[in-house]
């Protein structure tokens, strides 16, 4: 074989950087002639600045975080692309036992039905302002990150204003547990383990999902220094085979309970396996005494959940200008657009023999049941998708997709 390619990579102890995690210890990066060095981070940010400066030459990011590094949103902003998605879903609404019983008491079941718990919590936040008590606080683990977006999106379709109704603040996935159970903050979007985490340590209720809010929708990505993977196609061609290899074998329910254990060891997560076992099962701990089936909670690799679709991208975008983060310009939308790289995604697949999209954009919430799409390679099949609401995003009409969400604020 010849010399590996070193890689150091940065990760945060979630659920999905079981990507990562898998094409390392199975063996799926050796193959392909890979060193890869996995990094444990304590934040968002610090992969964020780790990354910018070098420490990494790729990492486990938020989906939205490589565009708000091209915008130049962040400190030490540098050219990241995101050559590869590392799955769909896996993220979570938890409350407080307190505030969960106020939304009982307005008709919230635990079915985790978004439009009934947005209801309640809307009727809640609604009575909490006639009273002058203070807005509730909801946690998100950072601001360009798929749980701000998601949230306010819930939110606001359930007539919450997510500025002015509730207060939104960050903390560090690790820290939300403890949060939650100080009385800090009174709700928060998250990752697994940490809602399952709250529940079964009795510290909250888990009020809907991200694949229900958003179903078959994006929330992690491989992120990489753009000038990196310009000088080293060969090692990061080499990576996402690996990566695809791991997300095969992290789909398969057979895997689950040893992706659950080696997930669960001290270099990783260093928590329970039991505590990940329901999101990989779908059968997730409502609370400590309920659980309840998610179909699709977290997707490794079926539904294209790998691809770095440039719709995502743009929806992404899209938020950031509806949450006043950035100006919606025509050269910024190319510059969210170029961020995702689906040309590198290809060429470095294609000898794997996969299904491969043939189209770099979709209608978001077109396809309401599982459909076949075009795909060179093997068959492929997507949906169900789509917002709760029951609102499309076309990225051909981002403007006035835009223009719509900024009327409605």
């Amino acid at each position: 074989m010849a010399e590996a390619y070193r890689i150091t990579a940065g990760f945060m102890p979630l659920l999905d950087s079981a990507l990562l995690v898998a094409a390392n210890e199975k063996g799926f990066a050796q193959a392909e002639g890979i060193d890869l060095q996995l990094v444990r981070e304590t934040s968002w940010a610090n992969i964020r600045d780790r990354l910018a400066v070098g420490h990494f030459q790729v990492a486990h990011l938020l989906a939205p975080m490589p565009i708000a590094c091209n915008l130049g949103l962040t400190p030490l902003a540098t050219p990241t692309i995101a050559p590869m998605a590392l799955g769909l879903g896996g993220n979570a609404v938890t409350v407080s036992n307190t505030l969960w019983d106020a939304m009982s008491a307005e008709g919230a079941k635990p079915d985790l039905d978004p439009s009934q718990s947005g209801r309640a919590l809307q009727a809640v936040v609604a009575t909490r302002a006639a009273q002058s008590k203070p807005p509730l606080r909801f946690a998100v683990v950072h601001p360009h990150s798929g749980h701000n977006y998601e949230l306010r999106y819930w939110l606001a379709a359930c007539g919450i204003d997510p500025a002015r109704d509730v207060e939104i603040v960050i903390v560090p996935p690790p820290l939300m547990p403890d949060a939650l159970a100080a009385g800090t903050i009174d709700g928060l979007c998250v990752g697994e383990p940490w809602n399952t985490a709250c529940a079964l340590l009795g510290h909250g209720h888990i009020a809907t999902v991200k694949a229900a809010i958003w179903r078959s929708s994006p929330e992690k990505v491989l992120g990489a220094s753009a000038h990196w993977a310009e000088e080293n196609p060969e090692a990061l061609a080499g990576l996402l085979r690996a990566i695809c290899r791991a997300a095969v074998w992290c789909g398969s329910s057979d895997h689950h309970r040893e992706l659950a254990e080696i997930l669960a060891g001290p270099a990783y997560l260093g928590w329970p396996a039991e505590w990940l076992m329901p999101a990989l099962s779908g059968q997730l701990h409502v609370n400590a005494q309920a659980s309840f089936s998610v179909e699709h909670f977290f997707i490794p690799f079926a539904k294209a959940a790998t691809f770095p679709w440039k719709s995502h991208a743009l929806w992404f975008y899209s938020q950031m200008v509806r949450w006043d983060q950035v100006a919606h310009t025509p050269g910024n939308v190319a510059i969210a657009r170029e961020t995702y790289r689906p040309d590198l995604y290809r060429a470095a697949l294609k000898p794997l023999g996969i299904a491969l999209p043939v189209a770099n954009a979709k209608v978001e919430g077109a396809l309401h049941t599982a459909t076949p799409v075009g795909s060179a390679g093997p068959s492929l099949t997507l949906g169900p998708d789509g917002f709760f609401d029951g609102s499309l995003f076309d990225p051909d009409e981002i403007d006035s997709y835009i223009a719509r969400q900024q009327r409605d604020r």
